[in-house]
């Protein structure tokens, strides 16, 4: 599965947009170096999904904002620290009555969609009588004291929870990442311990075989680096090393031409160095692994060019981040073959907690098999009282039908001798 980034310049834009909306510096390129070189249109590309429950509700309010021209603006000559702080969010008392009527009608249509989650959730847990005003204070990213207006609190707060969730996002990606390798070797341990002692050799050799398989691949350059960005500049833009310039690289890879390099972009730059260590046809490369590759190169890239912190490279951070002895002389860059996720004692505490919701699970399975079987009981007990009731209305209908039809004699008497 990718693992896809969530902040692109857009997404900033989303979480009333933790970017600004530069203008960049002009570069001037050789157009007849570049190969096959293609316009860009930044119309045609689509948003990512931010990856957060409210993605849609995000969406929605910043397009309707932008539509204000005085907002728009103020967005402009915002900075990041404005942006976080809630100043921004003032200004939307400013805004047009059209844009606060649109906005109004977001909100009310996000909290009714709220409150649909809640009762699908109880209606599933059979909950009754539940307080759904109260419930509604989980959700942090509007005001739900006021689920009718669209105030500058909800600005505020729909800043503040997505800069929240996306600044962890990152952090979550790595726990399940580790929570993924020890999964991968507490399920290999449990195969092994249904092997006789000579298979059990015989996995134990192919493991460590298909290990050092792995971890035999070409070197991979520091991400980032002059070496890393040159290979991508000769094999994927194919130019001239000789050639290679800072500004011309950064102008050919900031694909939807607005200035900045967004986090996919930027991940789309370790695509040649992934290549020497993951190919998907090799049973021994794993493409989770390489997804969080990719997301580590990506991270420390961001970690040593971006100044601000506001998620994109400028040009100006990024022509600075060349001029730097890292850029030129990088150390080796440690691949995930060559470092340990977790220690034993993790592992064992991993493995206590999956066999403490395997025995929840099991006890779950056994009361619902009770249900089930006194449900079964309760079944056939029922049938078999209907198939009594159907006999016994059977039987009534057959005397009364012998009644009907009994022959009588010429003075109407019976011809039935009663039963002595």
């Amino acid at each position: 599965m990718r693992w896809r980034t969530i902040l692109l310049q857009y997404c900033f834009l989303l979480v009333l947009c933790l970017l600004i909306v530069l203008e960049a510096v002009p570069i001037d390129i050789d157009k007849t170096k570049v190969k096959n070189a293609q316009p860009v249109d930044s119309a045609k590309i689509e948003p990512p999904d931010t990856g957060l429950y409210y993605d849609e509700y995000l969406k929605q309010v910043i397009d309707v904002l932008e539509t204000d021209n005085h907002f728009r603006e103020k967005l402009q000559k915002a900075d990041i620290e404005e942006i976080k702080s809630g100043k921004l969010s003032k200004e939307l008392d400013l805004v047009s009555h059209h844009v606060r009527t649109k906005l109004d009608e977001l909100k009310r249509q996000e909290v009714g969609r709220l409150r649909m989650l809640i009762k699908a959730k109880l209606d599933s847990l059979q909950d009754t009588g539940i307080d759904h005003h109260a419930l509604l204070k989980q959700f942090d990213h509007l005001n739900h004291m006021n689920p009718d207006k669209f105030e500058s609190m909800d600005l505020d707060m729909l800043i503040k929870a997505a800069t929240s969730d996306l600044e962890h996002y990152d952090k979550t990606r790595h726990e399940e990442f580790k929570k993924y390798e020890m999964m991968k070797e507490h399920e290999r341990r449990e195969y092994l311990k249904t092997l006789s002692e000579e298979k059990r050799k015989e996995e134990e050799s192919k493991f460590e075989e298909m290990k050092k398989k792995h971890e035999n691949h070409p070197k991979v350059n520091h991400p980032g680096s002059k070496d890393q960005l040159k290979e991508v500049w000769e094999e994927t833009d194919g130019l001239d090393p000789n050639d290679f310039d800072p500004k011309t690289f950064f102008k050919l890879h900031d694909v939807n031409n607005d200035g900045f390099l967004d986090e996919q972009e930027l991940e789309a730059l370790f695509t040649k160095e992934l290549e020497k260590v993951y190919d998907p046809k090799n049973e021994e490369d794993d493409m989770v692994e390489m997804e969080e590759e990719r997301l580590r190169m990506r991270e420390h890239v961001m970690n040593e060019v971006d100044a601000n912190k506001d998620r994109l490279v400028t040009l100006q951070e990024f022509l600075k981040a060349t001029e730097k002895k890292e850029f030129l002389e990088p150390d080796s860059w440690e691949t995930l073959d060559q470092q340990q996720f977790f220690t034993e004692e993790e592992l064992k505490e991993y493995e206590n907690l999956i066999s403490l919701q395997e025995n929840e699970l099991k006890k779950k399975a056994d009361e619902l098999q009770k249900q089930k079987e006194e449900l079964q009981r309760q079944h056939d007990q029922l049938e078999a009282q209907k198939l009594e009731y159907h006999q016994v209305i059977q039987q009534m209908e057959q005397k009364k039908l012998q009644q009907e039809i009994s022959p009588s004699g010429p003075g109407g008497e019976s011809k039935l001798q009663p039963l002595i």
